[in-house]
């Protein structure tokens, strides 16, 4: 059996969703079923669970409001995330812990290696590489997957925000002087399946291949829906933005390549799915 955390968010969701078409038993837990922040109920939990495996998508994800609540974002993604470890170490569970981009300080336009040095910018990427570090510390048989600009048909995210506003307005200004690669975690899910199955260890970046702007990923969202919203192109320094963000998320796959495992589809054309699916619901 395998246990999600953050089954409430928009990876978890589609990760129990995935692991349930494969046929693989699973649980989801989110907030409000496993406070990850409380080891005693971590503890507890996981003893009464007894997963084969844990995939940690739980996160405090909130980048602007980090920097005012530093220590309540550290309680979950550092202290939380070595809850989890210590329990799937204790029970010999293997243990997926999704991290960031953002762990980069963002320089250069060459492709981060799994290997790269890292440099977080903000309070929340600063979070996300300790849980890497607590991760690698504490764990025997992990996988750290850093993913970038994570998008999917439910729960809140950058394609839903840019269909709502590009319905109320005519013209919009996005940032265009970040560069990244949209995931679509209805993508990324199947590949954690075939990552936790191949048994190879490690640390991976996985995205939906391609490279683009925020502005860019707007003006394909507003066309792939039918919206005539303008996008007007701004530099990061035009945007009251609290936490800093890094220009440079382009994240190189070689790491999925060398493990044998299938690389995302095109954005663009995980984009066309998504918006096919959100139709579908109504929204």
């Amino acid at each position: 059996m395998i246990l999600v955390t953050g089954a409430g968010g928009q990876l978890g969701q589609d990760m129990v969703s995935c692991l349930g078409q494969r046929g693989i038993p699973c649980m989801g837990a989110d907030r409000s079923q496993l406070d990850i922040t409380d080891k005693s109920a971590v503890d507890g939990y996981m003893a009464r669970c007894r997963p084969q495996a844990v995939i940690h998508c739980a996160a405090y994800t909130a980048v602007d409001r980090a920097e005012d609540e530093p220590e309540t974002c550290r309680a979950v993604n550092v202290l939380g995330t070595r809850h989890i470890a210590e329990a799937c170490e204790n029970i010999g569970a293997r243990l997926v812990y999704i991290s960031s981009d953002y762990v980069f300080s963002g320089e250069g336009t060459a492709p981060y290696e799994t290997g790269s040095p890292t440099g977080p910018l903000s309070v929340y990427g600063k979070t996300k590489l300790e849980g890497e570090q607590v991760v690698q510390a504490l764990s025997s048989r992990y996988f750290i997957v850093r993913t970038s600009w994570v998008f999917g048909a439910k729960g809140p995210n950058f394609v839903k925000t840019m269909l709502r506003l590009g319905r109320e307005k005519d013209r919009l200004q996005v940032v265009c002087d970040q560069t990244g690669s949209p995931t679509y975690t209805a993508d990324l899910a199947p590949l954690l399946c075939d990552m936790l199955r191949s048994g190879r260890y490690g640390i991976y970046h996985a995205t939906n291949e391609g490279f683009c702007s925020w502005a860019q990923f707007a003006e394909e969202i507003f066309a792939g829906a039918g919206l005539k919203t303008q996008v007007q192109p701004i530099f990061s320094a035009q945007y009251p933005a609290k936490a800093s963000r890094p220009k440079n998320s382009r994240l190189s796959k070689k790491s999925l390549d060398e493990a044998g495992l299938s690389r995302l589809p095109p954005w663009q054309d995980a984009l066309r799915r998504c918006l096919l699916s959100l139709k579908e619901q109504g929204e």
